[in-house]
């Protein structure tokens, strides 16, 4: 159809196509009431897939029945020649994210008019139940006369609609919240944070949240303040900084309220000009013409497909989608997955070795703790893989041992993992001040198992915790790193009892790391290590996988 314009739609002449995705948005003309509109026609695969055709009517209906200055009108919604379509105003301007950026939206009293109008559309919404869920500049529209219309509500949720599937995380991971990251039941309390992240953007023209990729930007909204000197060195007054603030607050409770609270403290600047208003009240009188199934609404995204929104509606991208929402499911830097939680470890210099040498390594996931029994048995069921000598009698909570350096590699990259380095191992264990145990400099034995203590299960040493998270880097059992290693000739010398045929120099030969239950404290530094053949294992010589962060889409 976008090759064959104008084309007739129903009563629309579609004329231009503007952009999309799952959806296509159209320029078109009304034929029976003679006006340009908007037109939103859902994709013939868009159509086929139930979850979304269903998103798809649901948003319209929803958005049916709200009706405001600073919202974008629906004219019409239904289904044509099969397909789903949604019918609203036509809108002249930009939207707010390009005034922004190429430096249009003028000084700090025009743009604190744009957020007053933008408070006065979310209040509205509030009001009616709804939370829009995707606050950002992209979805505020600006018309030629400075009236603003909030946009988008394709993952906006009702007290008794949820547009999106359980436990499906939705916005722009920019501007989500705390509690959207962890996945908690959204509150209108998420729009007035990410209204405040907007603020920020719109007074400084800079992102509140920096990052690169997913877990980086999770990692900071969940732990990190919001850095205001922006905001201070941008001149912005003490009163809207301290606003926006209170708007970004980790814990919801001490956020505003509601945006009434915003919209007052945010002092009204005043209403859009005489002309913008009458248009307004031009399009209601137009609009109260139409009957029968033509539904007379506000609201609905001009452009929901245009502004590299970070949504979960999409066939080409849901599988994927699903995956990295399923891995950032609990608190980062915690990411969990079937084989278990990782830690994040942020990027940046740490001091490694007996000499704390200053070493730098970027970010990456380490696993919470070493790779259990429970999870190693079932990978072996799962893949048909044999299992090591003992893992049936084994309790599923102990480190898995009597597993190969090759083995360990084979089960992480069916997790989609890898093992880590002996660099990113030791970093993980010593934190970036180079400790020597994972609790810090401290001969104490107690924290662990050593010393020809029993293997303990591997969650249960918390008192081994790292300064990154990890449990158990000191003892319980030696652990496997993807680090080769020549062997000395006392090593080889060594293993010439214990495998057959006798080792030599010139086979592979890896890093283990960390100690056991066997051995006694001294051996458990965090930066000291054990040659081992490839090919050996032993019931204290365990694994846990690293992985790198995914890119943000």
């Amino acid at each position: 159809m976008t090759q064959n314009l104008p084309a007739i739609f129903g009563k629309y002449r579609l004329e231009q196509f503007l952009g999309g995705g799952m959806s296509h948005v159209y320029r078109a003309t009304d034929t029976v009431l003679n006006r340009t509109v908007c037109v939103k026609i859902l994709t013939v695969e868009g159509a086929a897939d139930r979850d979304t055709r269903e998103r798809f009517l649901a948003e319209a209906k929803m958005s049916a029945a709200l009706v405001h200055d600073n919202v974008i009108r629906i004219f019409d919604y239904g289904e044509e020649q099969g397909r789903p379509f949604i019918v609203m105003e036509f809108l002249t301007g930009s939207d707010l994210r390009k005034l922004v950026d190429s430096g249009a939206a003028g000084g700090f009293e025009t743009r604190l008019k744009y957020a007053w109008q933008a408070a006065r559309a979310l209040e509205y919404v509030h009001s009616q139940g709804v939370v829009h869920r995707d606050i950002k500049p992209d979805n505020l529209h600006v018309d030629g006369e400075g009236r603003v219309r909030l946009m988008d509500f394709g993952v906006a949720k009702t007290a008794d609609l949820n547009l999106t599937k359980t436990g499906f995380q939705v916005g722009t991971p920019y501007y989500m919240a705390p509690e959207q990251v962890m996945g908690d039941a959204p509150t209108p309390r998420v729009d007035i944070y990410a209204f405040g992240i907007l603020l920020f953007e719109i007074f400084t023209g800079r992102r509140a949240v920096q990052g690169t990729t997913i877990e980086q930007l999770f990692y900071q909204i969940l732990h990190a303040p919001l850095d205001l000197t922006p905001l201070e060195a941008a001149g912005v007054p003490r009163k809207y900084i301290d606003l926006i603030a209170r708007m970004t607050a980790k814990d919801p409770n001490a956020r505003p309220e509601s945006f009434s609270e915003v919209v007052a403290a945010l002092e009204a600047p005043g209403p859009p000009s005489a002309t913008a208003a009458q248009a307004v009240e031009r399009q209601q009188a137009a609009a109260r013409g139409i009957s029968g199934k033509y539904v007379v609404a506000g609201l609905m995204g001009l452009v929901l497909v245009l502004g590299g929104t970070f949504i979960y509606l999409t066939l080409t991208n849901k599988n994927k989608i699903q995956d990295a929402v399923k891995q950032m499911k609990i608190n980062p830097p915690v990411l969990e997955d079937a084989a278990g939680a990782m830690v994040l470890v942020r990027g940046g210099p740490f001091l490694a070795g007996a000499e704390k040498q200053q070493k730098t390594l970027g970010d990456f996931y380490i696993d919470r703790t070493e790779v259990t029994v429970g999870a190693y048995r079932a990978y072996c069921e799962r893949a048909g893989r044999p299992k090591p000598a003992g893992l049936e009698a084994a309790q599923p909570e102990l480190p898995v041992t009597g597993v190969t350096i090759l083995e360990a590699k084979d089960f992480c990259a069916a997790a989609g993992k890898r093992l880590p380095t002996a660099l990113e191992w030791e970093k993980e264990g010593r934190g970036p001040m180079g400790y020597k145990y994972p609790w810090g400099d401290e001969e104490n034995a107690e924290r662990t198992a050593v010393g020809g203590k029993p293997m303990a299960p591997a969650a249960s040493l918390t008192a081994s915790t790292s300064p990154f998270g990890a449990i158990g880097m000191s003892g319980n059992v030696w652990e496997w790193v993807d680090q080769p290693q020549a062997p000395s000739p006392q090593a080889i010398a060594s293993f010439a009892a214990l495998l057959n045929p006798p080792p030599t120099a010139s086979e592979p030969w890896y890093q283990a790391k960390g100690g056991s239950h066997l051995r006694p404290l001294p051996d458990a530094v965090l930066w000291e290590f054990i040659s081992l053949p490839a090919r050996f294992s032993a019931p204290d010589i365990g694994f846990r996988c690293a992985k790198d962060p995914a890119p943000v889409q």
